[in-house]
């Protein structure tokens, strides 16, 4: 677990030639975007990264901070470990990414995930052109984890296909100059395997928000609302919410937040969320993002 802490800490040693340019980021302000990551807080936002600039991100969220599973034995959550994502992204152009990542998995289904995604910007909001951002994001997830014994659970994987899960998705968001932004993220999730009561495909609305407070600081604020099979809902699944404090500079991003979600990813924390905010199934998480070049 304190291996990606020192990937992190030690990485931009590797890069030197991305000094200069950060000395002169430093100095300056926040551009007027929707948002300043790729990220809202567990979802995607309208931004990619420019052309040859790489992202290193380190996504952590601990456990419950209260609720049967929290309290103070449990340090308010932060003796335990609900998942970890490493995860390395590029910006083939100002407007197509691509990005690979490795997700330790809540274990509620899945464990010992990769993925990877594609993200392109068809429109960004000008004043004279467009009054919103329009991007499109794709990815997928495999899981790699030892297979079920039991038939009757989706960990079994019958075949290699069933380790599957895909999700596309269409941001549209808008900023009101620099004082903050509103984005709409329509979902879909697929998935090759799943329960007899469950249904491969699930749509999900997700709705964003960032309030700026200051040159370096903002509010931001998302939620899913998923629209799948009733009987399922009713097995105790729930929607994704998320509130954070984000810090923003030219080479890094941090974002501390607070979720219900226990799973990262849109194919694990849109359909797999059972944490409720009124039972203390809430958990404390941090996102770091680290930009550089290497030239």
């Amino acid at each position: 677990m304190k291996f990606h802490y020192l990937l992190f800490v030690f990485l931009p040693l590797f890069s030197s030639a991305q000094e200069p340019m950060e000395e002169a980021y430093e100095e300056q302000e926040e551009p007027a975007t929707s948002f300043s990551s790729t990220r809202v807080i567990n979802g995607h936002s309208v931004e990619t990264l420019s052309k040859g600039t790489y992202e290193f991100r380190i996504e952590h969220r601990f456990g419950d901070m209260a609720g049967v599973n929290g309290g103070v034995q449990n340090m308010f959550g932060f003796d335990n470990l609900s998942d970890m994502r490493i995860a390395l992204e590029y910006g083939l152009t100002d407007n197509f990414m691509v990005g690979f990542g490795r997700s330790r998995g809540t274990g509620a289904p899945y464990r010992s995930l990769v993925d990877g995604l594609l993200k392109y910007k068809v429109i960004s909001q000008d004043e004279n052109k467009s009054p919103i951002s329009i991007t499109a994001v794709s990815g997928m997830s495999f899981t790699y984890m030892t297979a079920s014994a039991d038939e009757g659970v989706i960990t079994h994987f019958p075949k290699v296909v069933h380790r599957l899960n895909y999700f596309t998705q269409i941001n549209v968001a808008h900023h009101f100059g620099d004082r903050g932004a509103l984005q709409l993220m329509p979902t879909l999730i697929h998935r090759n395997y799943v329960a007899i009561d469950d249904q491969n495909d699930l749509f999900a609305l997700g709705f964003a928000g960032r309030l700026r407070l200051s040159s370096r600081f903002a509010l931001v604020a998302e939620y899913y609302q998923c629209f799948n099979n009733p009987q399922y809902r009713q097995s105790g699944f729930t929607n994704s919410g998320a509130l954070a404090l984000e810090w923003f500079t030219f080479g890094h991003n941090f974002t501390i937040n607070l979720t219900n979600s226990g799973g990262i990813g849109e194919t694990q924390f849109i359909p797999y969320t059972t944490e409720q905010w009124q039972k203390g199934q809430f958990r404390l998480g941090f996102t770091v993002g680290r930009k550089f070049v290497i030239e």
